[in-house]
């Protein structure tokens, strides 16, 4: 059995790293296609419900109607529209506006002859059934709190009641860019570790390179090693700017710590460099490499890690599937580090997970390439 050599390894990571800065697509996928894509997810996703369109129809002239007018124009969330029922309904139907508030004639009559409140129409679309909730919601709790302040201006006394005040929990803002960024950088790393390497092998292959290396001394872990260290480097650099990036530039919290950090999204790296040599190691076209990765990495990554949809909405079957994913379990520590900080009770399953993930696909990866290695 032939023993490691150092000096071989390091001669090897020394030519592959020469390939990386003499390659400009490297450089394109590490530096500037994730910075492309997390200023597309933290700017271009937005889930935060504010400045919607919203339809007016005051139909009453008394000074309440007016009131509760200029209380809902006055609210930063939405952006009003007056018109009339037919305008409205029209607007609505081809979606310029999401729903509409409709006054009454007999608004201002039934306000001011009191003590019941008078009515008021909410009118939303139900082709989206969580934009259509929210509206309805928020416009209902608009109308009771002026409701309470006009009773307080005429100096009635009001029921106790029950006061509920909404928290979320390391997100009180609710601010939708804080915990998809987080999990957008689960996507970049995904691209950063599989789709670089998938094509190292293979491009070898292509360029008429790897007989040469297979003619030679190179065991096969001196090759594996030689393919996995420069593109690890250059991968923890590539995260390292990102977060960075997040933290600095987007303003999302950081609560967690550094070592936590670079714990999981190591683990992760190397389960995707893994993977990446796995598939690169089976085929021999950078092009089928390519295609390959995308759909048992890339995809699956987007839109079953929990990033962007949530899981548990999603059907049982599919929910089930994303327990073998390891960018399910990245995103779920990174968005724990970010927003919460170190709970280890949720960082260290998911660090085993990934773990084992590496190792699983490393050890595939040298089966794969055993007899071509080997001869």
């Amino acid at each position: 059995m032939t023993m490691l050599s150092w000096r071989r390894l390091r001669a090897l990571c020394i030519k592959e790293t020469y390939q990386i800065l003499r390659d400009p697509s490297s450089g394109i996928m590490a530096f500037i296609l994730p910075m492309l894509l997390l200023v597309i997810f933290g700017y271009g996703i937005n889930l935060d419900a504010t400045s919607m369109r919203l339809g007016l129809c005051n139909e009453s002239t008394g000074q309440p109607a007016a009131a509760f007018a200029a209380h809902l124009t006055g609210t930063p969330y939405f952006e009003i529209q007056a018109g009339t029922r037919p305008q409205l309904d029209a607007l609505l139907a081809d979606g310029t506006i999401r729903g509409y508030v409709l006054l009454a004639s007999d608004f201002s009559r039934l306000v001011q002859n009191g003590p019941d409140p008078a009515p008021i129409q909410i009118v939303t679309d139900g082709t989206e059934p969580n934009i259509a909730t929210f509206l309805a919601a928020f416009i209902h709790n608009t109308w009771a709190i002026w409701n309470e302040s006009q009773a307080r201006a005429q100096g009635l006394a009001l029921a106790p009641g029950t006061d509920i005040q909404a928290r979320y929990w390391y997100n009180p803002a609710a601010i939708s860019r804080h915990y998809l960024i987080p999990g957008s950088i689960t996507i970049i790393m995904t691209v950063i570790g599989a789709m670089l390497t998938s094509l190292v092998v293979a491009r070898e292959w292509e360029r008429g390179t790897m007989e040469a290396l297979l003619s030679s001394p190179v065991t096969r872990a001196e090759l594996l090693l030689s393919k996995l260290l420069p593109y690890f480097v250059l991968g923890m650099i590539s995260m390292g700017i990102v977060a960075a990036s997040a933290v600095f530039f987007m303003n999302v919290p950081f609560h967690g710590s550094i070592p936590a950090l670079l714990l999981v999204t190591s683990l992760f790296l190397l389960s995707m460099l893994g993977l990446g040599l796995l598939i690169s190691s089976a085929m021999r076209n950078q092009f089928d490499s390519a295609q390959t990765t995308l759909n048992i990495a890339f995809l699956p990554a987007v839109m079953l890690s929990g990033a962007f949809f949530v899981i548990d909405s999603m059907p049982a079957p599919i929910r089930a599937i994303t327990y073998l994913l390891p960018p399910r379990y990245l995103v779920s520590s990174l968005q724990t580090i970010f927003l919460a900080g170190d709970i280890w009770t949720i960082l260290l399953p998911n660090t085993l997970f990934l773990a084992g993930t590496s190792i699983l696909f490393l050890l595939l990866t040298v089966r794969a390439t055993r007899r071509r290695l080997d001869g």
